[in-house]
């Protein structure tokens, strides 16, 4: 009978879970698609973060710093060397980010990883420029989301290869600038998240005809607010709403002060790009649900690099 007893439950313990969520925890991770819905405000550090002494544009070291201060996602630019190496790099030159000079392809990568990296006030720093392997590892071992910005001449696939031998599809969105793009990365890979550009509803309506799930998009609406109309269409479809506030509307926020970030959310906006997360970030802070589901992940993720 002992025997028996201790057979029974060995079986049971089979049939459980391999583990168990802790006190506290979710029972399940949230995918990309569930931490970037509709309803928690969060600030997307433009190249990373900007305007930070020391700390310059694209470069991991300053997300961070960024990241030690707010939670964020963190959006930077993919280029190609001439060895077909990508880098993260926004100009096309070295010039004003890097101790280098001339263009990002007649240089090969081990050749820009050598450089330093120049914040936005001229001063060299210690920081070499990343390349993007070294990016999507970083995110893929913290957690952090990162939105890739792939420029002109770098093929999607190649960008889209690198996420899928690091595993990295829950840490990055890849940002298309029309319906056509996002269906290429669709068609390469429709388990990506999507940053789409969708500043009316009729743009909205050639991304839906391209036949692009609205599980799979997130809406970037400019750089000037949207008429509420477009709000209301991409939150009936549960596609949250990015605004950028870089150039003016960052710059208004400084002469008139910060509740301007408030405003913009209360307004219909559910995440700001900005060259000033820190401060767009503290302004929103009261508009962030404790309750909400992806409360707990960013707050996580803030947390880690603030010890």
């Amino acid at each position: 009978m002992f025997r028996l007893l201790i057979l029974f439950v060995a079986v049971l313990a089979g049939c459980q879970p391999a583990t168990l969520p802790q006190a506290g925890q979710p029972a399940q991770e949230l995918s990309l698609h569930e931490l970037l819905e509709p309803g928690y405000p969060l600030v997307s550090a433009h190249r990373g973060g900007r305007r930070y002494e020391g700390f310059p544009e694209n470069a991991i070291e300053t997300f961070e710093y960024v990241l030690s201060k707010t939670p964020a996602i963190i959006e930077c630019d993919v280029s190609m060397t001439a060895d077909s190496g990508l880098i993260l790099m926004h100009d096309n030159t070295l010039d004003r980010t890097t101790t280098g000079n001339g263009r990002v392809s007649d240089y090969t990568l081990a050749q820009i990883s050598q450089l330093y990296l120049v914040d936005d006030y001229g001063s060299a720093t210690a920081f070499h420029p990343p390349t993007l392997p070294q990016t999507l590892d970083w995110a893929q071992r913290t957690g952090a989301v990162l939105t890739l910005d792939i420029k002109p001449g770098v093929p999607f696939q190649m960008v889209i290869r690198q996420i899928d031998s690091l595993q990295a599809h829950r840490n990055a969105v890849l940002i298309a600038y029309s319906a056509e793009a996002a269906s290429t990365i669709y068609n390469l890979d429709s388990t990506l998240m999507i940053s789409a550009g969708i500043r009316t509803t009729e743009a909205l309506q050639r991304y839906l005809d391209a036949g692009i799930p609205p599980s799979s998009l997130t809406a970037f609406v400019g750089v000037s607010e949207p008429p509420a109309e477009l709000y209301k269409a991409l939150h009936k479809l549960g596609i949250s709403c990015m605004i950028g506030t870089m150039g003016n509307l960052d710059n208004k926020a400084i002469a008139l002060g910060d509740t301007l970030y408030h405003e913009l959310v209360v307004r219909g906006a559910d995440f700001i790009a900005t060259d000033r997360p820190i401060e767009a970030s503290a302004a929103m802070r009261a508009l962030q649900e404790p309750a909400s589901p992806a409360h707990q992940f960013w707050q996580k993720l803030s947390r880690q690099f603030a010890q």
